[in-house]
């Protein structure tokens, strides 16, 4: 069973709402953060541009209990997490995809051990068209023929003009404007893989710098379309329903359809720490985590739009931490 899987059976068993229901709670069984003492310093955020909302909220409600600590984040991509842990510029370093055989690799070159991953939230990545784009729905075979010059997911024949997509009316003459993210985005590379099918993005996609970025662009731009996590979600832009593969079922971004499965861009968002197997974890270090672990910190994943852990991932998460 994939990771994925498991953690989509995991939230749908134990998150899943009343038929219709909508509302997103964190489970009750996950216990309030208790704060407590000998807690303080500096502790810095290297990576996830993704993640740097929430990062930054998770780092305003922990400060609540500790008005002495200094937070910095900084969110410039998940390929800037590892190296950072690995000079010791950061203690935390959030991603929007699991780390690589050769980060792993580094890390360990110079530690003789592993970095510790913590799951932390689930989001579902989003694609984008502009609020006035009357498109409703594709499947990942013609997403990737838009963003992708490879087309490794299977469909026939590229797609670079919204007519080719059944738009009709002024639609006819506008040519897709694609927006993504730099290689140094672990959305990019998550994208790749799950919706590019491993296949190389064409030349013509202008990369952001940043999620905002991509989801302003969109907003600005009546023939944009473009990916980005559902927490930089605006009124400039709409969500569109996708599906797996020809016939659907083509689901949204709403909860449902992410804990069901149908939605096929679901993805857990992570926090690396280094920490040396059987060695105590620097207070400070623990406590933003079990901060990021307990109700208030789920509750944050909510307020930044994206779905809380299930109570079974957060025992197992806090865990390391003893």
């Amino acid at each position: 069973m994939s990771h994925r899987t498991s953690l989509l059976l995991a939230l749908a068993a134990t998150l899943a709402a009343p038929a219709g229901a909508q509302l997103v709670t964190v489970d009750p069984s996950i216990a309030p953060y208790q704060k407590t003492t000998g807690v303080g310093g500096n502790i810095n955020s290297i990576g996830s541009d993704t993640m740097v909302n929430l990062m930054t909220l998770w780092g305003e409600g922990f400060q609540k209990n500790y008005p002495g600590v200094r937070i910095q984040v900084e969110g410039k991509g998940s390929s800037t997490a590892p190296p950072a842990l690995i000079a010791g510029t950061a203690q935390l370093g959030p991603m929007s995809r699991e780390m690589k055989a050769t980060e792993v690799d580094q890390f360990e070159a110079k530690f003789g051990y592993p970095p510790l991953q913590f799951q932390v939230a689930v989001d579902a990545l989003a694609v984008y068209v502009h609020k006035d784009n009357p498109l409703e729905q594709l499947t990942l075979a013609q997403v990737d023929a838009i963003f992708s010059k490879t087309r490794n997911c299977g469909a026939p024949k590229d797609f670079a003009n919204w007519a080719e997509l059944g738009l009709s009316g002024p639609w006819t003459k506008r040519p897709i404007s694609m927006y993504g993210r730099n290689s140094a985005s672990g959305t990019y590379g998550y994208f790749k893989t799950a919706a590019l099918c491993e296949g190389d993005y064409k030349d013509t996609v202008k990369e952001q710098p940043g999620s905002a970025s991509v989801v302003q662009g969109i907003t600005e731009d009546i023939a944009g379309i473009g990916y980005s996590g559902i927490g930089y979600r605006t009124s400039g832009v709409k969500t569109i329903q996708l599906a797996k593969k020809e016939g659907g079922p083509y689901a949204n971004t709403d909860t449902a359809s992410v804990l069901s499965g149908d939605y096929p861009l679901a993805r857990m968002l992570y926090v690396y720490i280094n920490r040396k197997p059987g060695a105590a974890l620097d207070p400070l270090t623990r406590e933003f985590l079990k901060f990021v672990l307990s109700s208030d910190g789920q509750q944050t994943v909510i307020k930044d739009g994206y779905l809380p852990l299930p109570a079974d991932v957060v025992t197992a998460e806090l865990a390391k931490l003893q």
